[in-house]
């Protein structure tokens, strides 16, 4: 056989072995009758969860701003939202008004914080059926509307010139609403607890990129197609 046949017999065996191995990826038969993408997906986003609780640290940034009374008016998307949004004001102690989709919220500030670190902490540990009871709809959706109150907030203390203010809502926005909503539903995980297989799951992708590259190579060079300058 000649070299040029040796060239494109290796490179159809390395595709069609690639092609093989990508259907059985794709294929319902890993842990949870899953396929092998949305497998590592999950155990990627659960190892991501474990290091992504921002939320003792930002409590503990925000206790400074107990007893320091903010008065903000912003408005939300929808006349539900604003009314569910008073509700969440009003059980952080603060005083809530809606006119329509405008919301006016006067308290302490502190306590407003502290109380979405709650829902939001309550959220991130998957414990939505306890916000569920204490304000009459979905955990995502309590925390979705503190989130978007976070946003008036900031726009509101930004036009009273309360710039420092403003930047902890910021704060709480991104690095406690927003890991909550996001990663509700997922299980946190330590990268130490499934090293093995994040190890396994590393090498095999280099080794499966490899794998295919060989096969084109192999099977252009067999043609004798080659890149040259």
């Amino acid at each position: 056989m000649s070299s040029s046949k040796k060239l494109i017999t290796r490179g159809i065996l390395l595709l069609a072995s690639f092609f093989v191995v990508l259907a059985v990826i794709f294929m319902p038969v890993f842990p949870g009758k899953v396929n092998g993408l949305d497998y590592l997906d999950n155990l990627f986003n659960m190892i991501s969860k474990g290091s992504s609780n921002f939320i003792p640290a930002v409590t503990q940034e925000v206790e400074k701003y107990e007893n320091q009374t903010i008065k903000v008016t912003f408005s939300m998307k929808d006349e539900q939202q604003a009314q569910q949004t008073v509700q969440l004001f009003t059980a952080s102690g603060a005083s809530a008004s809606a006119n329509g989709t405008e919301l006016t919220v006067e308290g302490d500030m502190g306590k407003i914080l502290l109380a979405s670190l709650s829902d939001a902490s309550a959220l991130f540990s998957n414990e939505s059926g306890e916000l569920n009871t204490k304000y009459g709809f979905s955990g995502k959706q309590v925390v979705y509307n503190w989130w978007n109150a976070s946003i008036g907030i900031q726009l509101s203390l930004n036009k009273q010139q309360a710039f420092d203010k403003a930047k902890v809502f910021s704060t709480l926005q991104k690095r406690a609403l927003e890991p909550a909503y996001n990663y509700y539903g997922i299980e946190a995980s330590s990268y130490k607890d499934n090293l093995a297989l994040v190890i396994v799951a590393l090498t095999f992708y280099v080794f499966y990129t490899l794998w295919y590259g060989f096969g084109i190579l192999y099977l252009f060079e067999g043609l004798g197609l080659r890149i040259a300058h």
